[in-house]
């Protein structure tokens, strides 16, 4: 049930400070004192978001206030992003640097190689890169080249550079990683290869510790002046396709065909904006909000045949069919077979080819699919029966022979949803214990592992994510050591997940208009969480009913408690928890606002979480 939006619903009223209060919203929509403490609900503590919005505000400006954006420039400028808002690229340490070699080459027949990864992120970047090189010289002598994620790991290496150097390249660009690879730069300076980095990931402290490489282009450089550092590495390769585009035209403007690829280039790197997680805020918003309008008729046949082959039936593709459908085919490449035919699919595939393509990428995300379910009812039970998800220990650590290396940092989402704490899942090979991690919020899933460094054979990554190489023989001390962490750090209260909420609402706020006006807030994802608002009292006025093919959804009719106005709300897996909810209570929901575009138009929020406030007594309650 998707967020309808409209973009001709009038914005004056969301942003101006001097609206009349909305009817009966009052002290309720403004949130309550006792929200800093937390209250708990039937899954999840409470808590406010953000600050206490102004009292009879409107709800949307009241939701606006509590991220932030308390005048109306600001509000405006979020809510109506333009290309204008994008940062000039030259601001980025280097990136004029690399773009004047990478053309210099180009032009001079030059064998140039982009070396990706083998992510959504990654392959988008390689795409970029590809399709600008290819629109500026259409005979540039162009490859590209994506390790293996199992046989070679992430990022540069060694090997790779010299066989690339042997096969005739003279100027090799990393995107999307590369930051870190002191080796694989010392490699191709000795190989007579100018090696072009760009990446976005942790760069070192000092503009000393960067590999040594022709140019290293990234926005968070120490020495780096760049106002927004949270582009992905398909922020960072349009950045550089930017400015190619603006040196090969000749000006300090680019030309209308030129022009017109960068903005077909948005819908490429809007893919990695989104499946990256990056926040969505500053340029990413801009990227996202343009990015995905592109993606439905790109003139990139390989991406409008994922699109088919993702069943995208909708006119614009939304950030949610990204993070859940496309994302995860191209991940699938990657993670189940070799994301060189992703990289295939976005760059040269076309016709039967594409379609082809498109068709495997559907097949090995069933595939991936399967092999997440088998692992993660594995380490569920695992975790279950060695304790691990009780209160004595604050962190989940295993290991297992049978477990797909490709597969195992999805199984450890899924089960720090289900746990809150962090989780670290190793396949066990012949050589060694090979991993993922990821954690919660406010605890440093990179700081753990730096505790843990000299039982690790390598490791790399940030607060929420990492991945980690160790021997056989340290796993055990492994495991005691980042559970001893976990448990330092960790309060019992941060193993209870957290329904955070902008702002309370009365059931007659949520009306289409608003809701709507609510949905300019999108795209939604990282750093821009969807609304979320915390319901005044309101009565179950019918027997909660479950729905769907599999039974596991819960409808809600509530009405509030004057006895006014009704909705339906949507539970989605949520019928288990039907018999706590009765007919005739008075509950409090956190709820994210939604159109059904089911039929008619309708508001059908959607439940977070439920508080009972007052059961029914007597016969039959």
């Amino acid at each position: 049930m998707p967020v309808a939006t409209d973009r001709t619903q009038p914005v004056p009223d969301l942003i101006n400070t001097s609206a009349a209060a909305a009817p009966g919203a009052g002290g309720q929509a403004r949130g309550r004192a006792s929200d800093a403490a937390g209250v708990r609900g039937m899954t999840k503590v409470w808590r406010l978001r953000g600050a206490m919005s102004a009292a009879g505000a409107p709800l949307v400006q009241r939701v606006l206030i509590a991220r932030g954006l308390t005048d109306p420039a600001t509000s405006e400028k979020f809510l109506d992003p333009k290309l204008t808002h994008l940062h000039d690229p030259s601001g980025i340490p280097d990136l004029d640097k690399a773009a004047e070699r990478l053309l210099r080459a180009a032009r001079a027949g030059e064998r140039i190689v982009i070396y990706g990864d083998y992510d959504v992120d990654g392959v988008s970047a390689t795409a970029i890169l590809f399709h600008m090189l290819r629109e500026i010289v259409p005979g540039v002598k162009l490859g590209t080249y994506v390790p293996h994620r199992i046989d070679e790991g992430y990022g540069l290496n060694v090997e790779a550079v010299r066989e690339l150097a042997r096969e005739g390249a003279r100027v090799i660009v990393s995107v999307d990683c590369g930051i870190t690879a002191i080796a694989p730069a010392q490699a191709a300076r000795e190989a007579g290869v100018d090696l072009i980095i760009t990446d976005h990931h942790n760069p070192p402290a000092s503009v000393a510790e960067l590999p040594d490489a022709f140019a290293v282009v990234h926005p968070r450089r120490p020495d780096s002046a760049y106002p927004f550092g949270e582009l992905c590495g398909a922020g960072v390769a349009f950045k550089l396709a930017w400015r190619l585009a603006t040196l090969a035209s000749g000006g300090s403007k680019v030309s209308e065909a030129m022009r017109g690829l960068l903005i077909e280039l948005l819908g490429l790197t809007s893919l990695g904006v989104i499946a990256d997680v990056v926040p969505l805020v500053d340029e990413n918003r801009v990227i996202a909000k343009f990015g995905l309008g592109r993606i439905k008729d790109s003139r990139i046949e390989g991406l409008r045949a994922l699109v088919r082959a993702s069943r995208l039936d909708s006119d614009k593709v939304s950030a949610e069919d990204v993070g859940f459908k496309i994302g995860p085919r191209l991940n699938a490449c990657g993670r189940m077979g070799h994301a060189r035919e992703a990289v295939e699919l976005l760059t040269v595939a076309s016709g039967a080819r594409a379609n082809e393509i498109a068709t495997q990428l559907s097949r090995m995300n069933d595939e991936r699919r399967d092999e997440e379910r088998r692992i993660f009812e594995h380490a569920l039970e695992m975790a279950q029966s060695q304790g691990m998800t009780g209160t004595q220990s604050r962190a989940i650590v295993l290991a297992h022979e049978g477990w797909h290396s490709g597969v195992v940092g999805i199984v450890c989402s899924r089960l720090v949803e289900r746990f809150n704490r962090p989780t670290i899942l190793l396949s066990s090979a012949a050589e060694g214990l090979h991993g993922s991690g990821r954690s919660i919020e406010g605890f440093s899933l990179h700081a753990a592992l730096v505790e843990c460094a000299p039982l690790l054979t390598t490791f790399g990554g940030h607060d929420m994510a990492a991945g980690m190489k160790l021997a056989h023989a340290q796993f055990a001390a492994f495991v005691q050591g980042f559970t001893q962490v976990a448990n330092r750090e960790i309060s019992p209260e941060q193993l209870v997940g957290a329904a955070k909420y902008d702002c309370g609402a009365s059931l007659h706020e949520l009306d289409l208009t608003t809701v709507r006006q609510l949905a300019r807030l999108g795209p939604f994802g990282a750093g821009n969480p969807g609304v979320r608002v915390r319901l005044a009292p309101v009565r179950v006025a019918a027997r909660p009913e479950i729905f769907g093919q599999t039974g596991k959804h819960l409808s809600l009719r509530v009405a509030d408690e004057r006895g006014g106005r009704g909705l339906r709300l949507i539970g989605w897996n949520w019928a288990s928890r039907i018999a706590e909810i009765p007919a005739g209570a008075t509950i409090e929901a956190i709820v994210t606002p939604t159109i059904s575009t089911f039929g008619s138009p309708s508001v059908e929020p959607v439940i977070d979480d439920i508080r009972i406030v007052d059961a029914p007594s007597g016969p039959g309650a």
